[in-house]
């Protein structure tokens, strides 16, 4: 059974940074882009950032120069470095692949971050 498990989330003050991590069942991993989606109160989820298998990354321009994906392939894992974090990045974070398979979607972790 495929599991995402995303971790990392929390409450920071506007400029702050936080890590997020997301551990992939190696069976989806190692052949799959991987990617982070947001979802904010009242909004559509988002595409937040990519990483191929060969790590080709791509960003959101909201967060383009702030956030980086990375990917350990050894440890099937996908993280998300977020610094300089802003109020309008609140909002529960998802991993999935990319193009996002619906079964595969998490609880996700929540990011609030305060002005």
């Amino acid at each position: 059974q495929v599991q995402l498990v995303e971790s990392g989330g929390g409450l920071v003050q506007a400029g702050g940074s936080l890590r997020l991590s997301c551990a992939a069942s190696g069976s989806i991993f190692r052949v799959n882009t991987m990617a982070w989606y947001r979802q904010a109160p009242g909004k559509q989820r988002e595409l937040v950032a990519r990483i191929t298998s060969g790590g080709t990354t791509t960003y959101a321009d909201s967060v383009k120069g702030r956030f980086t994906i990375s990917r350990d392939n050894a440890k099937n894992t996908v993280y998300l470095q977020m610094n300089s974090l802003k109020p309008e990045d609140t909002a529960v974070y998802y991993c999935n692949t990319n193009p996002a398979y619906l079964n595969y979607w998490g609880k996700g972790t929540l990011v609030t971050v305060s002005s």
